[in-house]
């Protein structure tokens, strides 16, 4: 245990935000309050030490410890989730000999229980601390011994909250809660005491100071019974009124608030709250993690779900219960948010609903990778092969190519097909994760909106106001592409590299198809007068020099090299490459944060920082990073499940823009009002290598360093010149009506068992 009394604060970052004059729809007009369950408990075993430590220092000032209170047979406390400690420690292997069976809420409950030990029997045994979310590492395990709750009351949170889960059950028992919570001295900083029994609430009624402790009822499953009075939650809810007689709040399921329909999308919300409110009643609401599958309203998103219960237009609970108190944004500079194939984690990439969607999430700047169709024109798609992200599969099978200069695998390619045919394709909503079926992205909006050329993106983005646009040019895309694996035996999620793909889009497109993309781009932008002085900033992007080399005659237009390769330095000779040809780098995440990949025990674990940034931005370079996901599975497990932990992390880094398939997540983090500006400095920055530091050295090997990016990874040759094709051939057949050769049909069966292994599964997970 010494190992982890280390200097806390080193390895975290205070972000102090300016005032703010916000109202809040609370019922006393303050900021919602944060309840810390256990402490950090989504990330330690709840009320562990380090746990409770996190808590402190990843939480606002006025965090609050949320404690579940369980008695052991000898009359001390402890803070633990479930009456049953099976759940939350490791008694059942300490004493296996021991489970017993209680009636509780009129229910059979089987396990290992409090009241059948002493503490001492307990820290003698051994018993400690486990993580009751199976999706959560599991190395933390057996490492925390107990806490009574008087040693927990000595930390310095502002207040604490006692919940009392089945007080009846403990006067059965004999065991009296409502004379150990008023007997205890260093219960003086308790502000809450909650029980979903109405007669305990009642009991203490009369045995606290009402100015200073509050008393909150906490309502369970509409259906479930309320042992007091036996009505039923729901029956109580109709009358809400009759709960002020006895109690000051509420604490209520999320649902409550916010309904959820079968399909896990959100309803209307019910007037719950406005309702408390008038009565004079607080409401704290309840279920709150990081890491639990959220409606696909919020998108994985944690920071949107809290906002919709702190920040909703007619109401604001007065607080939340959550295993992440740290998941409070902070509001710093805010750099440039540019879209990734527009707002890409709610709509088919490159769709005109993901370029408006990101636009309305707060992007300044919307991007589109062109791509070019066989009769010349340009529009916007995430990949030349349009197998995994248009219905192209069902339709044109019989287009099926293997083309080793673009990609490994078969594919349907763009410049195969000609702009009515790619017309008739419908946009495909996937994952580029590999947990398409587990973890989709927005499911009832899978087919929705249009494949736009470059001509109506450009329009788009004039008429809707954007900041600016990028311009996204492959050439040889040199790229390690991420996917992400489960685990299934432990549910950990980590990043596993495939196979380096080469795509030679502008080059094979010259050469080949006698396609001239840089002209197609040249043109639209000067049909949309986008080539003079324009309100509009354009950024043209590519991983290679010989094609940024083409716009350097508009001094108007930033030039962006890509570097699609992880880098661990960018020493002096590279970068003096780079600035003949670009103004602006974009780099890979992994470039700023390494993250030790699969294969290593301390996979997902972030590793080590790089001078990257640094040595860019001494170089006067503008520097973008790519690609900020929400999904809890793609984030370092250093970030605690939270998507806005890794954007305020990247943002001490002196960056001027992120690149995000989920633009909403980034505007939130730098415009978000979720704390008390008024009175508190807080934490959300990580400083890493945070875990690996915290943990102390774990065996086992680690992953290879990153390679310096090299003079020659930035040079590129001149590119080809465009090749006049002559194709008798050319006039396609219409969809459907192609008779299916034996090497077509082969092709296809490759391509669907390709699709399944590959695409569906994981297409293209790119990292810029």
């Amino acid at each position: 245990m010494i190992r982890f009394f280390i200097l806390i604060s080193l390895l975290i970052h205070v972000s102090s935000k300016p005032a703010s004059t916000k109202k809040w729809l609370t019922l006393n007009g303050r900021p919602p309050t944060i309840m810390a369950r256990g402490g950090l408990s989504g990330v330690f075993p709840e009320s562990s030490f380090l746990a409770i430590q996190m808590a402190m220092d990843f939480g606002t000032k006025g965090t609050v410890l949320y404690c579940n209170l369980q008695l052991t047979k000898d009359g001390v406390g402890l803070c633990q989730e479930d009456m049953n400690l099976q759940v939350s420690t490791n008694i059942d292997m300490k004493f296996p000999n021991d489970e017993k069976t209680y009636k509780i809420n009129g229910k059979d409950v089987k396990g290992w229980f409090a009241v059948d030990y002493t503490i001492d029997d307990m820290l003698k045994a051994n018993v400690t601390g486990m993580q009751t979310v199976l999706n959560r590492p599991d190395f933390l395990d057996d490492m925390f011994p107990l806490l009574t709750v008087e040693e927990i009351f000595q930390n310095d949170f502002s207040s604490f909250w006692l919940n009392v889960q089945n007080a009846a059950f403990y006067s059965q028992q004999k065991l009296n809660l409502a004379s150990y919570i008023q007997g205890e001295k260093s219960f003086r900083k308790v502000k809450y005491i909650s029980c979903a029994e109405i007669d305990f609430l009642k009991t203490m009624n009369g045995k606290v100071n009402k100015v200073r402790t509050q008393l909150i009822f906490v309502f369970r499953g509409k259906d479930e019974i309320e042992p007091s009075t036996n009505q039923t939650y729901g029956s109580i809810l109709e009358n809400l009124a009759s709960v002020k007689a006895f109690a000051s709040g509420i604490v209520v399921p999320k649902d409550y608030i916010w309904p959820v329909n079968k399909a896990k999308y959100l309803e209307d919300p019910t007037t719950l709250v406005p309702d408390a409110h008038e009565l004079g009643l607080q409401v704290y609401a309840t279920g709150f993690a990081n890491d639990f599958l959220n409606v696909f309203n919020y998108s994985y998103d944690p920071i949107a779900e809290y906002l919709n219960f702190i920040d909703a237009p007619q109401f604001s609970v007065d607080g939340v219960i959550t295993d992440f108190a740290n998941t409070a944004a902070s509001a710093i500079d805010k750099p440039l948010i540019i879209s990734h194939n527009g707002a890409s984690g709610i709509y088919s990439n490159c769709t005109d609903l993901a370029y408006e969607e990101a636009l309305t999430d707060g992007a300044d700047i919307i991007d589109c990778k062109v791509q070019m169709t066989k009769d010349g024109m340009a529009f916007c798609m995430g990949s030349a092969d349009l197998a995994g992200e248009t219905t192209a599969v069902a339709t044109f099978q019989t287009r099926v190519a293997t083309i080793p200069e673009i990609q490994v695998r078969p594919g349907i390619f763009s410049f195969d097909l000609t702009w009515s045919e790619v017309q008739t394709l419908k946009p495909q909503l996937g994952s580029p994760f590999g947990m398409q079926q587990k973890y989709p992205r927005n499911p009832a909006y899978k087919n929705a909106g249009k494949l736009v050329t470059l001509g109506q993106f450009l329009e788009l983005a004039k008429t809707k106001a954007a900041y600016g646009i990028l311009i996204n040019i492959e050439v040889s895309i040199s790229s390690f592409h991420f996917t992400w694996k489960i685990d299934v035996i432990h549910s950990n999620c980590y990043p596993a590299m495939l196979t380096n793909m080469y795509l030679q889009n502008a080059a094979y497109l010259a050469a080949k198809k006698g396609l001239d993309i840089i002209g197609a781009v040249n043109a639209a932008l000067s049909k949309a007068s986008l080539d003079k002085e324009s309100t509009l900033q354009v950024l043209i992007q590519s991983d290679d020099t010989s094609v940024l080399s083409k716009f350097k005659t508009v001094p108007s237009y930033q030039r962006v090299f890509a570097i699609t390769n992880d880098i661990g330095d960018a020493p002096m000779q590279s970068i003096d490459e780079i600035k003949k040809f670009a103004d602006a780098v974009n780099i890979l995440r992994q470039s700023v944060i390494v993250v030790n990949q699969g294969g290593t025990r301390t996979q997902g674990l972030i590793k080590s920082v790089t001078n990257v940034v640094e040595e860019l931005k001494r170089a006067n370079l503008t520097v973008y990073i790519s690609v900020m996901r929400n999904e809890f599975f793609s984030l370092a497990f250093d970030y605690m499940a939270d998507p806005t932990v890794e954007i305020a992390t990247f943002a001490e880094f002196n960056m001027d823009g992120l690149v995000s398939e989920y633009p909403a997540t980034v505007n939130r983090y730098f415009t978000n009002v979720c704390s008390d500006l008024d009175t508190t400095p807080y934490v959300i920055a990580i400083q890493p290598p945070y875990l690996i530091q915290l943990l102390g050295n774990i065996p086992g090997p680690a992953s290879a360093p990153n390679p310096p990016l090299k003079p020659a990874d930035v040079v590129d040759p001149a590119l080809p010149p465009v090749a006049k094709i002559t194709d008798a051939d050319s006039t396609p057949a219409a969809p459907g009506s192609d008779k299916k050769s034996s090497s077509a049909l082969l092709n296809a069966d490759v391509l669907g068992s390709f699709l399944v292994a590959s695409l569906v599964l994981g297409f293209l997970c790119k990292g810029y």
